[in-house]
């Protein structure tokens, strides 16, 4: 099994770098909405990524509810609310819109969350078909687009679980992937690296030494939950009061727990 969880983590790198570094670094001090953002989803969707890679960017924290091919619970939400089956699809209480389409999402992000209020050039041309996310999607098993037949018609548990996270981890990559197949909702943290001395897997950083964050920073802030720690994926599930760091632990315990 550790075998198999190790070619996981191989592909997520492989896609991981298919994205061009994307989905690494975001701002330190993030203009967090006041009602969370809700987004209906799924983990192997290449548009789906493009979102998920400027939440990344803005280091916004949001509601995900996972809508894999097959799903039962949150494709016919998506459907009564936008009219169409088409994802990713987000919901913004704080603005009273509701979005399909990831450029304008996008758009709607960097206007209301952003620094500047403007989409960054980078950020506001992708090609009608994103190949490198695409790539990265196949890259990576193709994980996370469709349902675990097993669980279909299961109810979500009472309490979302949450995730910290950044998009480009491949190790939290491997947790999205099977919260996707899952249908787990749940509360994504995003984590991610602020400047130059975060760079590099938690044991191996650019800066040697005792990881101190930045003064004033979301992770700053985060590193008391996370039990003083910062490491992705880290896991808390309010339903049994686990809370756990490594993806392989992760996913033993999520299979367990949801996956039968």
């Amino acid at each position: 099994m550790m075998v198999i969880h190790q070619i996981k983590v191989l592909q997520a790198v492989v896609s991981a770098i298919a994205e061009g570094g994307r989905g690494v670094s975001g701002t330190a001090l993030p203009q967090q909405p006041v009602k969370a953002l809700k987004l209906y989803e799924f983990e192997g969707s290449p548009f789906c990524r493009r979102v998920r890679e400027v939440i990344t960017l803005l280091n916004l924290d949001v509601e995900i509810y996972p809508c894999p091919k097959g799903g039962t619970k949150y494709r016919s939400v998506v459907k009564e609310k936008g009219g169409k089956l088409q994802f990713p699809f987000l919901i913004d209480e704080n603005t009273g819109d509701q979005l399909y389409e990831s450029q304008d999402i996008i758009h709607h992000l960097f206007k209301h969350y952003g620094k500047t209020g403007k989409t960054p050039q980078k950020f506001s041309s992708y090609p009608n078909m994103p190949y490198a996310a695409v790539a990265g999607t196949l890259l990576n098993g193709a994980r996370g687009i469709w349902i675990n037949k097993k669980i279909v018609n299961r109810a979500a548990p009472e309490q979302k679980l949450e995730l910290w996270s950044f998009e480009a981890s491949p190790y939290s990559r491997i947790v999205r992937s099977l919260l996707s197949e899952l249908e787990l909702p749940y509360i994504l943290h995003n984590v991610a690296k602020e400047r130059w001395q975060d760079m590099g897997p938690a044991i191996l950083r650019l800066k040697p030494g005792k990881y101190i964050p930045l003064e004033g920073g979301k992770r700053e802030k985060l590193l008391p939950i996370m039990q003083g720690k910062m490491q992705v994926p880290y896991l808390v599930d309010p339903n049994t009061g686990v809370k756990m760091f490594e993806s392989a632990q992760i996913v033993k315990y999520l299979k367990k727990q949801y996956g039968r």
